[in-house]
């Protein structure tokens, strides 16, 4: 039998920036993302987070929300309602999107932590589109991933445990674009980490 050839994956980390802790009810007002690298078969090979990027931010698709959860975005929702893209409109561009910078790879969406923005990001592609250009499992947690090779409990680990030479130098704005840009840098570099004690 002829071995299974395996294409290699396209990670794309991923923010978002919603009014709430759950979709529907309440609404990702906004997203970004950036290719952070590509795995194959000899290895990881980390690209410019910058290069190639994505943000929308969107028009609430309720009228429900939580003032400390949109506190934390700092966007405002009557604007969006005005200005913001809608969400068919959004969805079906990134989706678009994705296939493009994944050709040939297999897209694979990360953040930090994967859950909450899986969560919307994945709802929104199938209410919206029907679709999802990561299938419906193509994430992976970057809390989940340093754990693993720090040999930590989950529930032990926090972006300030973690050692600096890791961690990004950019600032955590809360603004979509600028945190999946961080956290591609974030992902990089525990993509190439050997763990505790390792060399840098």
């Amino acid at each position: 039998m002829a071995a299974r050839r395996t294409r290699p994956s396209l990670y794309i980390s991923v923010d978002i920036e919603a009014d709430g802790p759950i979709p529907g009810p309440y609404s990702m007002l906004s997203f970004g993302a950036a290719v952070a690298g590509v795995q194959d078969a000899d290895g990881f090979t980390p690209a410019d987070p910058q290069e190639r990027t994505f943000y929308r931010e969107l028009r609430p698709i309720s009228e429900e929300f939580v003032p400390e959860a949109l506190a934390v975005s700092g966007l405002d929702r009557e604007r969006l309602a005005r200005e913001g893209s809608e969400p068919a409109s959004a969805l079906a561009e990134f989706s678009a999107w994705v296939r493009e910078v994944s050709a040939g790879a297999q897209p694979v969406m990360c953040g930090y932590p994967a859950s909450y923005d899986w969560t919307f990001l994945y709802w929104y592609l199938i209410r919206f589109t029907g679709t999802s250009p990561f299938g419906h499992s193509g994430c992976l947690d970057m809390k989940t991933l340093y754990a693993t090779k720090a040999g930590l409990p989950l529930r032990a680990v926090a972006k300030g445990t973690m050692p600096r030479e890791l961690l990004s130098r950019r600032r955590h704005t809360h603004h979509a674009l600028d945190d999946a840009v961080e956290q591609a840098e974030l992902f990089a570099n525990l993509m190439v980490w050997q763990g505790p004690g390792s060399p840098r």
